[in-house]
């Protein structure tokens, strides 16, 4: 089995190609045009989301089957088939045009895998096994939904502004201080819209016995 490198992409302003026009290629167009990207759908039929998004001009729809030449310039491909020679032609111009390939459900073609994610805010969590249990990346997904350790992604923007008030205060942090000061006492204050006042014990907390270098 194939060991997996994990990276988030960015996609703003690449071309993603999607072969396929059905429920599962319908999941990776949504989530792709989350992230300002160029989509185009290769499919003699989609989704009426699909054709909806294409008719909106979010997406770009080439209404026919694939042929060769349909990932010339393409950053990133997927390829949500159930024809598995389509799927064999489709990662072949996938290597020669060095774009990433997805073929979904068979990792063996695949340059990258989806993961299962969570996301809150801007806090994205990914979860993979590698191919070997797409169901138990599912289930970990769900478990995850519903804990209490999500809940600190709300923190996100106070830390966000904490980490460039101490650049700015030239203080030295390590990380196991930020870990030691990051409670769901500052989460509580950042979800009842005390954000101002989250940031500012914060950066008391993390500047105490600190000085400028």
């Amino acid at each position: 089995m194939a060991s997996y490198y994990p990276v988030f992409l960015n996609l703003k302003g690449r071309a993603c190609v999607v072969i396929g026009g059905g429920r599962v290629a319908e999941g990776k167009v949504r989530n792709l045009t989350k992230h300002d990207c160029s989509v185009t759908v290769v499919s003699p039929r989609v989704t009426p989301a699909i054709g909806r998004w294409a008719s909106q001009g979010r997406i770009a729809w080439l209404q026919r089957p694939y042929r060769e030449g349909d990932l010339k310039g393409a950053f990133l491909a997927i390829a949500a088939t159930n024809d598995n020679e389509v799927n064999r032609v489709i990662a072949e111009e996938a290597e020669r045009e060095k774009a990433l390939l997805n073929v979904v459900d068979y990792p063996p073609l695949c340059a990258f895998i989806a993961p299962a994610i969570v996301e809150r805010g801007p806090v994205t969590i990914a979860i993979s096994t590698s191919g070997a249990s797409p169901a138990l990346a599912r289930k970990l997904r769900e478990t995850l939904e519903g804990s209490e350790l999500v809940q600190y992604a709300d923190l996100a923007g106070v830390l966000s502004k904490a980490r460039r008030e101490v650049k700015r205060r030239g203080l030295v942090v390590p990380p196991d201080r930020w870990q030691e000061h990051i409670t769901m006492e500052l989460v509580e204050m950042a979800r009842d819209g005390r954000e101002a006042e989250a940031l500012e014990l914060i950066v008391s907390r993390l500047a105490e016995g600190k000085e400028a270098p």
